[in-house]
């Protein structure tokens, strides 16, 4: 029978609200820690090739640094992660104006950001081998411009496999946009060992989104072949960002949409947006620890933390540029505004239930 996992104090809000903490682990020794406000992701202790365990995620050490969480440690976003242009979009014959809050455009649904917000604790549970915890949010109608309302349930899973499963399960009661990731920030050689750009990234994808200067995708998919996209064999990610391309300078380096290879579905799959398949690989190039991604969702945003500097994080450590890469699963970056992209709408006979998995094992 799974027992209850306790909850650690997390220090308060500003509204006063205290926010906790608990502590998965599995038989291994992996652990990992989330944070009821925002449904952050705080720490991941991985087993590194010393035989230790290494935290490869950046973060804060408590809930005043979550409260603010400029760069999204770690965070739970939605109700659309990524960029809608303009801030507008239509729906069943319908405009809605998501907040604009990025050169015009809304990103990540903000400034009213779901990482602000304390959600509800519903368990917290530790098996023979593994932990989860399961956190909830009640998304009302017009929420950040959104129709309907949205309820939202989040599950951290830690398992003896030392996989950090992430299920997402959200119920509209009207059809609506949703487009949820986790924003977390990997650092395989640990959180505060300065640059990732060493680290290697594999991505099984033939195409990008295409995108204007203020990063919103034009509707075209590119082919990656003969370009810094083209990761589908293992690459530094320095040489990437380093490399002078206009697509990835302009941004500072990589923050780009890729089209994921499909895989056919499975009777597994049946309620999921998509099949659950291997669509990256990142490796520590100090740590011997990689990371396997696996995911349902049609994309996955490569961000190389360009815009982390100065960011003053957990033990006191600062943060740099690129100290860090977000692998985010998603739906592509505003699809609800391209009819040839997979559509992330759905509503109360189809509701929105995805997963993406983060594998560790020795490199």
């Amino acid at each position: 029978m799974p027992t209850a996992i306790s909850p650690i104090p997390f220090g308060a809000m500003p509204n006063g609200q205290a926010a906790r903490l608990w502590r998965l682990s599995n038989a291994h020794g992996m652990t990992a820690e989330v944070t009821d406000l925002g449904a952050c992701l705080v720490s991941l202790r991985a087993p590194n090739e010393a035989g230790s365990f290494t935290d490869v995620v950046l973060g804060y050490d408590g809930a005043a640094g979550y409260a603010v969480n400029g760069p999204n440690f770690g965070a739970v976003v939605g109700r659309h992660a990524n960029r809608i242009d303009s801030g507008h979009f239509e729906l069943g014959g319908a405009t809605y104006t998501p907040q604009r809050n990025d050169r015009g455009s809304s990103l990540h649904s903000g400034p009213d950001y779901w990482h602000h917000r304390l959600w509800e604790f519903v368990r917290a549970e530790r098996g023979e081998d593994g932990a989860l915890i399961e956190l909830r949010l009640q998304s009302p109608d017009g929420d950040q411009g959104f129709p309907g309302n949205l309820d939202v349930r989040v599950t951290y899973g830690l398992t003896a496999a030392n996989e950090l499963a992430i299920t997402y399960v959200a119920l509209p009661d009207a059809p609506t946009v949703v487009n949820l990731t986790n924003h977390s920030y990997f650092n395989l050689n640990g959180h505060a060992s300065g640059t990732a750009l060493d680290h290697t990234l594999q991505v099984l994808a033939d195409a990008y989104t295409e995108t204007r200067d203020d990063l919103v995708p034009t509707g075209r998919l590119l082919p990656v072949g003969g370009t810094p996209f083209d990761l589908r064999e293992p690459q530094p990610l320095r040489a990437g960002v380093e490399s002078g391309f206009a697509p990835i300078a302009s941004a500072g380096g990589y923050d780009h949409n890729y089209a994921l290879r499909e895989a056919k579905p499975t009777a597994d799959d049946e309620g999921f947006v998509g099949a659950l398949r291997r669509v990256a690989t990142l490796a520590g190039d100090r740590s011997g620890i990689a990371m396997d991604v696996l995911t349902d969702t049609p994309g996955m945003q490569v961000y190389a933390g360009n815009f982390i500097g100065g960011e003053r994080g957990k033990g006191g450590v600062t943060y740099a540029d690129h100290d860090a890469v977000c692998l985010e699963t998603q739906f592509y970056p505003d699809a609800v505004n391209h009819p040839t992209f997979a559509q992330p709408v759905f509503g109360p006979d189809h509701p929105y239930r995805s997963r993406t998995i983060f594998a560790f094992r020795r490199r």
